[in-house]
């Protein structure tokens, strides 16, 4: 397939927000490829609230409520607006903006106003929204409605939490993050498709929000906004924004695939049916590009999802732990330590090590929800060791070389289960974001699938986000396929390739 030719060329700029940090991207499409041009990072640290007393407790009674876990929008918003600034001083002439974030998280609004602080996907309290969805809708039937892997965070689960907490009665527009940043952009109100396939509320069939399991759940069908495709405008900026920002007010904001994954698909160099993903970052996303939803009882029981992707495919994948594991470590090792050099664990050194360690080390099951929270990620994976009757890893080291391994395992055991559902077979694995850097991952990856490992890009996220946002501004081909926009990534950057290693697939089974 040949690239996307450009029609004149020229630049856009991405917000691409994840789960533990922010950026803004100038994104340039030349004659032969797209370059990024990194504008602005900033981190994106969750806040702990008070939530005030326990249910049930009048304001006379003792006790501390619970804490809630949030996110800081309006911090995010005071940094994509000053990414923004600077990427226009940089380039005047940006075509336009658009904007993916991580899934499933909203905000709350009346009369456009946000109603407090949105929740982090992992504050604990969907737990009570799981039993309540599943009171009404048992999960075999919600499946089958839906195409969504269980994970208790959905926001279906989410929203029935607050439902039950009276939190959405004031409420009159539920807009998920990147819908969010789009509103204050623009003033307009929509949400994107790919995002909209993650909060269990749309048909993966029809497209379209299920009305009737709305009606079901509670939920009123105007909380939720209409529905737009990647590429579609969403009109220009507020005068206020524009004028804050030192942007022409004719600057318009594109609907891109608003979950990052979908964009980061969208720069997958995907060549043909035997060719898998995994998007690595804080969650692993690992599988397939279909035609079509695959919503049958064997998908359910082998945890795949069905998500929108750009121009109508389907994202046929499982969530699987990712990099969380190994960033929640060295965070509990930063705590811990009891002198300087142990408080400031060298990642690049502890790779190093747990490449030449030797010993076997445990795989444990990196899906296990245990992982989940924040929190003290080497007594978990420790614990987990003593309940199944496997000796723990010894040190950082080996603890580093089994987070690694076992998210290799979960790679492998999801594309044989990607596989047999969908009766395609896998020959090239293609790992792109951040985790594509981890040479240790990508090799133990190639090891344990027994599949040639391409890794690269890592910024797919950002790239998916500009190409859609260039074939809509005209800046390529608007007829482009996703194909041909793929052959502009693979003629822009070559990925490192990484073979498994002689005897390392049988050796890594026996050791799990």
């Amino acid at each position: 397939m040949r690239p996307a030719r450009p029609v004149a060329g020229g630049v856009v700029a991405a917000v691409d927000l994840g789960a533990t940090s922010g950026r803004v991207v100038l994104g340039h499409v030349d004659r032969d490829s797209v370059r990024l041009q990194h504008v602005a990072r900033f981190a994106n640290e969750p806040v702990t609230l008070p939530e005030g007393r326990p249910v049930g407790q009048g304001t006379s009674a003792g006790g501390a409520g619970r804490v809630g876990l949030h996110w800081d929008v309006t911090g995010l918003w005071r940094s994509v607006t000053a990414g923004l600034a600077q990427a226009l001083r940089d380039e005047p002439g940006t075509a336009s903006v658009g904007v993916d974030s991580w899934a499933v998280d909203y905000g709350l609004l009346r009369d456009g106003r946000l109603l407090g602080a949105p929740y982090h996907y992992r504050d604990e309290r969907s737990a009570a929204g799981v039993e309540a969805v599943h009171a009404v809708v048992p999960p075999a039937a919600l499946f089958a409605r839906t195409g969504l892997q269980h994970l208790p965070f959905n926001t279906v689960f989410q929203l029935a939490a607050d439902r039950a907490a009276g939190v959405l009665e004031p409420a009159d527009r539920a807009l998920l993050v990147p819908d969010l940043v789009s509103w204050w952009l623009t003033g307009t109100a929509v949400t994107e498709r790919t995002n909209a396939s993650t909060t269990g509320l749309l048909s993966p069939v029809t497209g379209e929000w299920d009305v009737e399991l709305l009606g079901r759940l509670g939920l009123a069908t105007d909380l939720f906004a209409p529905l737009v495709d990647p590429g579609a405008s969403l009109g220009a900026l507020l005068p206020s924004v524009a004028a804050a920002i030192g942007a022409p007010t004719s600057l318009g904001v594109t609907a891109v695939g608003s979950h990052d994954t979908a964009s980061a698909v969208v720069a997958v160099p995907l060549a043909g049916d035997d060719a898998a993903y995994v998007s690595s970052g804080t969650w692993s996303l690992v599988g397939l590009e279909l035609p079509s939803p695959l919503l049958g009882d064997e998908v359910r029981a082998a945890g795949f999802t069905n998500e929108g992707g750009v121009d109508g495919r389907v994202r046929f994948l499982k969530n699987v732990s990712g990099l969380w594991l190994l960033s929640e470590s060295m965070r509990a090792w930063s705590r811990s330590g009891t002198s300087a050099a142990e408080r400031s664990s060298d990642l690049a050194a502890l790779l190093a090590e747990a490449a030449a360690v030797t010993r076997p080390v445990p795989v444990f099951d990196a899906t296990d929800t245990r992982f989940t929270p924040p929190g003290d990620m080497p007594a978990r994976i420790e614990t987990w060791c003593v309940e199944h009757d496997v000796a723990p890893p010894r040190g950082r080291a080996e603890t580093v070389r089994s987070i690694l391994e076992s998210l290799a395992a979960a790679y492998a055991a999801t594309l044989r289960d990607a596989e047999r559902l969908s009766g395609r077979t896998v020959r090239t694995v293609h790992v792109v974001g951040g985790g594509s850097q981890n040479e240790l991952l990508c090799q133990l990856t190639a090891d344990r699938t027994g599949r040639t490992v391409l890794a690269g890009p890592v910024e797919a996220t950002a790239l998916g986000n500009v190409l859609v946002q260039a074939r809509a501004a005209g800046l390529v081909d608007r007829s482009s396929s996703l194909e041909s926009l793929r052959a502009l990534v693979a003629a822009s950057s070559a990925p490192v390739t990484y073979r498994p290693r002689s005897g390392a697939s049988s050796a890594a089974a026996r050791a799990s």
